[in-house]
């Protein structure tokens, strides 16, 4: 997706933060400058932008095409889209003599905003390969660790129950075991907030090496697990002071998994359907 170089590409601000640990450390200063005066930027012409962050003209240039711009006009159009609707300080962090209901407040609103950033970087093609390969599979396993592990269980949960032949596995000697035993016919999807997990980019080497299908969630466009996935995913959250991005980016992933979920469901409508009875009917069992 990012390779696109499309000038309609949007959230500009969420794509410089998915791949700001991976810049150089000059392309850096452009994209925390960017971020941190994206209002400005609109009215700057890329001499003055270059002069105030410090670096060369060449390395804002390189910036852009790295987040998939054409140039650093493009840029600018995405960047107008992003502040079509100032974002109040929804992401200012708790204070002291906060009460449980601005807690809330603040933490609902910044999961919001997680939600909506992350539909700006959504693809419609990689959404549609993703619920094709699965919908097509023999078996599709899900790896993830620690906060990713649940995400992962979550997964079984509502995918098994749709008829899909799926696990969840979130030890990292049996996803490398359960790897090297799929098929082209397969699929093993991998996810990880960093990208960065080796237990979970290693087991994926492994399933794609078995010829399976890799699908990856992350937070971060240029990380490991990007460069073994077929389809890539891709979530994004902003941090604060008692919660990290990493707790609404699994929130987010677990809407993208959902979304993937219907539209596994709508391909394979007669078997999700009677499927789901089918369990709804074993669960009433274990009910009073």
């Amino acid at each position: 997706m990012e390779n696109e170089q499309n000038q309609d590409l949007k959230g500009c601000i969420a794509r410089l933060r998915a791949i700001l640990p991976y810049l150089s450390t000059a392309e850096r200063r452009v994209a925390e400058y960017i971020m941190e005066n994206s209002n400005d930027i609109i009215q700057l012409p890329i001499t003055e932008l270059a002069e105030r962050a410090g670096v060369a003209e060449a390395t804002i240039f390189r910036l852009c095409k790295r987040l998939g711009y054409r140039g650093y006009q493009a840029l600018k159009i995405a960047l107008v889209a992003d502040l079509v609707t100032p974002i109040k300080s929804i992401h200012e962090d708790v204070e002291n003599g906060d009460d449980m209901l601005t807690i809330a407040s603040k933490v609902f609103d910044s999961t919001i905003q997680s939600f909506r950033d992350t539909m700006r970087l959504l693809d419609r093609d990689s959404l549609e390969k993703a619920a094709e390969a699965i919908a097509n599979a023999r078996r599709v396993e899900f790896y993830g660790a620690a906060g990713s592990g649940a995400v992962a269980m979550d997964c079984y949960h509502k995918f098994s129950r749709t008829g899909i032949s799926c696990i969840a596995l979130t030890d990292s000697h049996l996803q490398i075991m359960s790897a090297s035993l799929l098929t082209d016919r397969d699929v093993a999807v991998g996810i990880s907030h960093t990208g960065s997990s080796k237990d979970i980019v290693e087991s994926l080497r492994i399933a794609k090496e078995a010829g399976a299908t890799i699908i990856c969630i992350t937070s971060f466009m240029k990380s490991p697990i990007t460069k073994v996935a077929d389809i890539c995913l891709f979530t994004t959250a902003r941090e604060t002071r008692f919660r990290s991005e990493a707790l609404a980016s699994r929130l987010v992933a677990l809407a993208i998994l959902d979304s993937l979920l219907v539209g596994v469901s709508l391909r394979r409508q007669e078997q999700a359907l009677e499927s789901i009875e089918k369990t709804r009917k074993a669960i009433a069992l274990k009910r009073y």
